[in-house]
């Protein structure tokens, strides 16, 4: 699932600090046929997608890719070439009729059309021309989609005095995901290189439908709905609630990692512990996360791994619906979590198909009855499964590994509703990661740190077992600040002096005063106050209920508020503050009102 808005972005690392200019430019215009003209359902993951095309930014949910052209390639060959896979994939020939009432649930595959491709010729591209293209791609980006009528690629193909040396693209986050493109650049290398591909094995999103609608398909729908449920319903709500995870605008620079160390370690700790590589870096990975934000389990969202099926792998679609991992990284040592990942792994990837509309109802009514609002922190998407299958590298994956045992490379903003976003791009024959990290939580030095950590951690793990208890040693990286009256309250880290005066605020201010169960070992009669938090509000007289404060604050939580908000689990109701309004149990001894753990949502007939 993407939970709103995408979390897109290409492999490059820069814009560059000149940016060439084209010397001719023109449009060409290719036609297709032989293609099956067919219709039906949307998947859940395109429904998902349009829904979040209609309401986002182009530059926050379209795709972008760059696919360097093999020197000596001509310019017909590279047309053909995307002419082949246009006709090969129902994907790229499909549209999505628009209804009057809203998003198309409707998708319609042609059997033959037209596309264009423009061509940008340059007499020189300046010392980094990857890096131009890159930014071409991105461009591109900003546009919207029309959805009912658009080609859904936008091709530029940029030349060096007509020489083909880029195509860089974007595309309708309606037809592919970040895996589709990696297909299709790898079967359109495949063609410029003379081969013959084989025939599509993979699911085509009609198909997809198909199968989701069967009562398999719609058992797995449900089993997924019921795991998120739980997961949200008990795990941390944000990975990084601390008292710095201040609300920032989404701006986030992107760190590149390319490290032969790295590449080597991962390989011998797969090696010493007999598990995957993939399960190696993510347990690694969701292990270093969890010490900086001093959580005892690691939430993070893993795009890709709704491909885990074989009929999915290869598929050129949107499969874009989270695998939502919870990993407990509680142990003595990092083969012990390592041991507990493929398990935690296995069932996340299980439990992602959904139909996203009812998941949000879910997650609405879980965060409500919590008190809650779940934050989409951390995602780890692993696309080094398609990289790596590649074989050796070659081209930019060979210049890139050159002498780069361990090389940080600072790249260009992007916007993004993540605290914490990671590409794994390639595990072989380099470690290449793509880092997006909140600045407000990751300065640049913290930033550089956590990845030289991983690759640290990965060394410590090559030949022996790491204590967990060693970490901060081991990787340089330190656990989270948490100091003043932060604590961790239902599996959550959270403020009580941050609750109370979101309560007020929400109130009108109304004086509020948030205690824990331990403040006030006993409720009025003898009764053993909940676990959680206790709100204590002076209402003055005012009318106001349980279930009104409730509302009211999980207003705030839902919104752009600050960071470490949890409901409290009861409200106690008074007319007027005690004289020492910070004392728990001095609000005990006032004249109670009303109380109650206001989970009740009001209706017209309740008012």
């Amino acid at each position: 699932m993407d939970t709103g808005t995408g979390t897109n972005t290409g492999t490059g690392t820069g814009t560059g600090s000149e940016t060439p200019q084209p010397g001719t430019a023109h449009t060409v215009t290719l036609s297709y046929a032989g293609g099956e003209e067919r219709r039906g359902p949307v998947t859940m993951g395109q429904a998902n997608m349009i829904r979040c095309i209609l309401r986002d930014e182009p530059l926050h949910i379209n795709n972008h890719d760059v696919w360097p052209v093999p020197a000596g390639t001509a310019p017909e060959q590279v047309l053909d070439a995307l002419r082949t896979l246009v006709v090969r994939h129902e994907a790229l020939r499909t549209t999505f009729p628009e209804p009057a009432d809203g998003a198309s649930r409707i998708q319609v595959v042609a059997a033959e059309g037209d596309f264009t491709v423009r061509v940008l010729d340059h007499e020189e591209f300046g010392t980094e021309p990857a890096r131009y293209a890159e930014t071409v791609a991105r461009r591109a980006r900003a546009g919207r989609f029309r959805l009912d009528r658009d080609f859904p690629l936008r091709i530029t193909l940029l030349t060096l005095r007509g020489a083909p040396a880029f195509v860089s693209l974007s595309s309708s986050h309606a037809v592919t995901d970040g895996s589709a493109l990696a297909v299709l650049r790898e079967e359109w290398l495949g063609l410029l290189a003379g081969a013959e591909l084989p025939p599509v094995e993979a699911l085509t999103p009609l198909d997809l439908a198909a199968e989701e609608a069967t009562p398999a398909g719609l058992r797995r729908s449900e089993a997924s709905l019921r795991y998120w449920q739980r997961t949200i319903g008990t795990g941390p709500q944000e990975m990084f609630a601390e008292p710095r995870a201040t609300r920032t605008d989404g701006q986030q620079p992107q760190l590149t990692l390319r490290s032969l160390r790295g590449a080597r370690a991962l390989a011998q700790v797969a090696k010493r512990t007999g598990s995957p590589s993939p399960t190696v870096l993510l347990t690694a990975w969701c292990t270093l996360v969890a010490h900086r934000a001093g959580q005892s389990t690691c939430v993070a969202a893993a795009p890709l791994s709704n491909r885990s099926r074989p009929g999915l792998a290869r598929s050129v679609n949107t499969l874009s619906q989270d695998a939502l991992l919870s990993l407990d990284v509680r142990g003595l040592s990092f083969d012990a979590v390592l041991r507990k990942a493929w398990g935690a792994a296995l069932s996340a990837y299980r439990h992602s198909q959904f139909d996203s509309v009812r998941l949000w109802e879910a997650i609405e009514a879980t965060t409500f009855e919590r008190g809650s609002h779940f934050a989409r922190d951390v995602v780890f998407n692993d696309v080094s499964v398609l990289t790596d299958a590649r074989g050796p590298a070659t081209g930019q994956d060979a210049r890139d590994a050159r002498d780069a045992e361990l090389d940080l490379d600072w790249g260009p903003v992007q916007v993004l509703p993540t605290r914490l976003l990671c590409f794994a791009y390639r595990t072989a024959p380099l470690l290449h990661l793509g880092m997006w990290a909140d600045p407000a939580l990751f300065p640049r030095e913290e930033a550089e740190a956590f990845l030289t950590g991983l690759v640290a951690l990965l060394e410590a793990a090559a030949y022996e077992d790491v204590p967990l208890a060693s970490l901060t040693q081991v990787t340089g990286v330190r656990p989270a600040g948490r100091d003043g009256d932060w604590r961790q309250v239902d599996g959550c880290w959270t403020s009580p002096l941050a609750v109370a005066g979101a309560l007020s605020g929400a109130l009108g201010g109304l004086p509020v005063h948030v205690g824990t169960a331990e403040d006030s070992a006993h409720a009025p009669g003898g009764d053993r106050a909940p676990a959680g938090l206790t709100a204590f509000i002076a209402s003055g007289g005012a009318p106001l209920t349980p279930a009104d404060a409730h509302t009211a604050l999980m207003d705030v939580i839902s919104g752009p508020g600050p960071s470490g908000l949890l409901a409290p689990a009861r409200y106690v109701i008074v007319h007027d503050p005690p004289a020492a309004p910070g004392d728990s149990p001095a609000w005990l001894r006032q004249r109670i009102l009303m109380e109650g753990n206001g989970r009740h949502r009001p209706t017209r007939d309740d008012h």
